[in-house]
């Protein structure tokens, strides 16, 4: 039998709110835990001074459990070749925007794997659970956490990845489908993406690991979650479903389309930062994307070239090369306050269950 995650993570609902780096708040984090679920926070995508205090204002709001997210990517390796060449490829781009590209670009998030100043801020401050994205670090790191009494999560998007996890010694494993928005988990871009749909995954990760499993991907509402926890799920990771609630830092426009209905749909491209992420469809997807554009920069190196055009291109008026991140599931998100959310997909999960 597995071990209760409900206990583990001290939630009352099987919610785990994703931790969306670039939407997520310590307001939403701390709505959702406030509410009797797992909020998430994100520190993958700031140094070790903005990782505390992004935990500090959590702490702010809310005394109840909450997770923090890092990025275990393989550190970039800079071609400057190849990136120049990426450079040029965008500059037409650019120059519609009536600007130019940046002379050069940076590796502008670091990985855990490294990041010896982001493990000591989360050992100083010890969050009652931390995650782990596109990897796993090192042992050592591991165990450092485990000895601070700290719960830990990982993702996974393959059985094997999953069995990683839990030799790894992680606490319980994040499925992640193909049908979940932003960022994917695949520990191993260059051999593929397995693409497996969230319940086909949650079957078959919860068949293969005895530690418990969190569904993720495409769940909406009390029933995907009912249905997940039948499958064999202990939880329901839902990322997608929390970026209209209030507290969320998505746009104005990023929440338009997701409410435009028609013609608005998601697909998954690697062009926008070097790695596999599903999101609206836009002129990044379509033209940037499209067959044939050259070798891509590593993963984030790729990510500071679009976050320079969508800059210019905004500033031009022009929203075509916004990252609007979400899940095949969108269309059934509702605009509410991340408290009263929570509290309505515990009622449909035991509506859906009795």
């Amino acid at each position: 039998m597995k071990p209760d995650l409900l206990s583990l993570l001290r939630i009352d609902l099987p919610i785990v709110q994703a931790p969306m780096a670039g939407v997520s708040t310590a307001a939403l984090a701390a709505a959702v835990s406030q509410a009797g679920a797992l909020g998430s926070i994100s520190v993958g995508a700031g140094d070790a001074a903005q990782g505390r205090a992004a935990i500090a204002d959590v702490r702010r709001l809310t005394d109840r459990p909450f997770n923090v997210n890092v990025f275990c990517h393989r550190p970039a390796q800079a071609d400057a070749a190849r990136e120049a060449a990426w450079l040029d490829y965008l500059s037409p781009h650019f120059a519609a925007s009536g600007a130019q590209p940046p002379a050069s670009l940076r590796e502008i998030y670091k990985s855990f794997l490294d990041d010896d100043p982001m493990l000591d801020v989360l050992l100083e401050t010890r969050p009652a659970v931390v995650s782990f994205h596109f990897g796993l670090p090192d042992a050592r790191r591991i165990q450092a956490l485990k000895d601070a009494g700290i719960v830990l999560l990982a993702s996974a998007t393959s059985v094997d990845e999953a069995r990683q996890v839990e030799a790894a010694g992680i606490d319980a494993v994040v499925a992640q489908g193909y049908e979940a928005g932003g960022h994917r988990g695949v520990f191993d871009p260059e051999r593929g993406d397995p693409a497996i749909g969230t319940f086909a995954l949650t079957q078959g990760v919860a068949h293969a690991v005895r530690i418990p499993v969190i569904a993720a991907g495409g769940i909406m509402d009390g029933n995907g979650i009912a249905a997940a926890l039948r499958l064999g799920a202990s939880a329901a990771q839902m990322g997608t479903a929390f970026i209209l609630c209030p507290e969320s830092s998505a746009t104005p426009h990023h929440r338009a389309l997701m409410q435009a209905g028609e013609g608005v749909i998601t697909a998954v491209t690697d062009v926008v930062s070097g790695r596999p992420a599903r999101g609206l469809v836009n002129r990044l997807f379509s033209e940037i994307g499209a067959p044939g554009h050259p070798p891509l920069p590593d993963y984030p190196i790729a990510y500071d070239a679009v976050k320079a055009l969508n800059a210019a291109a905004t500033k031009a008026g022009n929203n075509d090369f916004t990252v609007n991140w979400a899940g095949q599931g969108f269309a059934l998100a509702r605009a509410l306050p991340a408290g009263e959310l929570v509290r309505l997909l515990g009622a449909e999960l035991a509506q859906a269950s009795a």
